[in-house]
């Protein structure tokens, strides 16, 4: 099943930066060859359900062991079985309304 799913990992006792550890994610959401996106408070991806949660585990098994003692993740996933749908499709159906109007 394919998944679009918006994340923010928050690994707490690592400091006031948390930016080398939303690096690790990044680097694994790439690896895991899925398509993402960072924004200002978390990351678009997109790819298969058991690829998806993959990589979701291996962040947290990675930021635990570069000394991430508590980590919390706030997820919205979001899957549809009618027609095949991207992120990209999902921003680009909203700005041709708004052309449009």
């Amino acid at each position: 099943m394919y998944v679009l799913m918006d994340i923010m990992v928050s690994p707490s006792g690592v400091g006031v930066s948390i930016s080398p550890y939303v690096a690790m994610c990044q680097k694994i959401f790439e690896e895991a060859g899925l398509t993402h996106s960072m924004h200002g408070y978390g990351t678009n991806v997109e790819g298969e359900w058991d690829d998806v949660m993959a990589a979701v585990k291996r962040c947290h098994e990675d930021l635990h062991k570069a000394g991430a003692v508590r980590i919390i993740s706030h997820m919205k996933l979001g899957t549809r079985t009618d027609r095949m749908q991207t992120m990209d499709d999902k921003v680009s159906s909203v700005h041709e309304k708004m052309i449009a109007k």
